[in-house]
């Protein structure tokens, strides 16, 4: 086929920082999640340290890894839930046994993340004796530098994908891990791939057998497209030109996440709690946001494969995301409208009330 992108970036980025086996070790998603996690603990010690929240100084590591377990429970149980409803009764023989468990294969929801962190701030304040809205405060804008590199994180491992970018677009990025999907997508493109097969050691003969029926020859057609996304993650340069021209130019959407749901939403916020707030500006202005950033980033997404498209043409984010704009807006005025002294204000000399 034509390539529409000659400049388009092809990605050939490895997931793993070290690799121990084929499916195991340092992966650089892991490694997003710990230095949102530790630049968030930074930031709420800073602010404890300068008495402008009611967490003590002392408590601020418990608070964060609590935080933490919420995030990882919330995002993994969201994910099974909205997307794979199927992971509940995924069992096999090889650790971890259980789909639901199997984060090491990838999926996090974001909207069931936000769910589990409000609800480990609630336990936490309710175990500690401590005002849950201000929790839920001091979260808010940690968990925006996680989003950023979570969502770096997402580009890294190739996952949740652009759709096709306009052919005169620089910034456009190609990833091989397409080619796993066209099997069951777009079968007739995997002829274009005889050229990467073969460096990959595999005789074009045997290709054009394995593609002439690629149902029947399921698994041993995805093994040979694992060798090659492998090959590519691995720096073979060579393998990256040839199958480059069979690659479709996407827009890298999880960078725009990363910019949009992270840096844009901190910057905001950061802003915001200049001045000191109600207990739970913060984090309504937050869950306000985030859903509408997320509605417009999904723009340039593509939907998760086996959903797709929904009504009116929205993603299923989309929708979880007007869902969570409406619950947050009232929770918005409600805040508002509490009565409450405010407290925070990192640019105040003001000790929080």
């Amino acid at each position: 086929m034509q390539d529409l992108w000659p400049t388009a970036f092809v990605h050939d980025l490895n997931p793993f920082l070290i690799r121990f086996s084929e499916s195991f070790g340092i992966r650089w998603y892991g490694l997003s999640y710990l230095l949102g996690f530790y630049l968030g603990y930074r930031f709420i010690l800073w602010l404890a340290n300068r008495r402008l929240t009611a967490l003590a100084p002392e408590q601020v590591s418990d608070f964060v890894f609590t935080v933490a377990l919420g995030t990882i429970l919330g995002g993994r149980l969201g994910y099974c839930l909205f997307y794979s409803p199927s992971m509940f009764t995924s069992f096999s023989s090889t650790p971890p046994f259980w789909g639901v468990l199997a984060i090491n294969q990838g999926g996090m929801a974001s909207h069931g993340g936000i769910v589990g962190i409000i609800l480990a701030c609630i336990w936490f304040a309710r175990s500690r004796g401590l005002p849950i809205l201000q929790l839920l405060d001091l979260n808010t804008i940690g968990g925006t530098l996680g989003i950023f590199f979570g969502r770096i994180a997402n580009f890294v491992n190739s996952e949740l994908v652009g759709r096709e970018a306009p052919p005169a677009l620089p910034w456009a990025v190609k990833f091989p891990k397409d080619i796993l999907l066209w099997p069951t997508e777009e079968p007739a493109r995997l002829t274009s791939l005889a050229p990467a097969v073969e460096h990959v050691g595999v005789p074009a003969a045997r290709w054009s057998e394995l593609v002439s029926a690629p149902f029947l020859h399921r698994e041993e057609v995805h093994s040979v497209l694992l060798r090659i996304v492998d090959h590519t993650e691995s720096g073979d340069k060579f393998l990256t030109r040839l199958i480059a021209p069979a690659l479709t130019g996407r827009h890298p959407s999880q960078l725009y996440a990363a910019l949009l749901e992270g840096a844009l939403l901190f910057v905001v916020l950061f802003l915001v709690w200049a001045k000191p707030q109600k207990p739970g500006i913060i984090a309504a202005l937050f869950l306000t946001l985030y859903p509408m950033v997320r509605i417009l980033g999904e723009r340039f997404r593509m939907p998760d494969p086996g959903i797709g498209f929904q009504l009116w043409g929205l993603t299923r984010g989309q929708w979880l995301s007007v869902v969570m704009v409406l619950v947050a807006t009232a929770f918005l005025a409600w805040v508002v409208r509490r009565p409450g002294d405010k407290i925070g204000g990192w640019r105040s000399d003001e000790n929080c009330g």
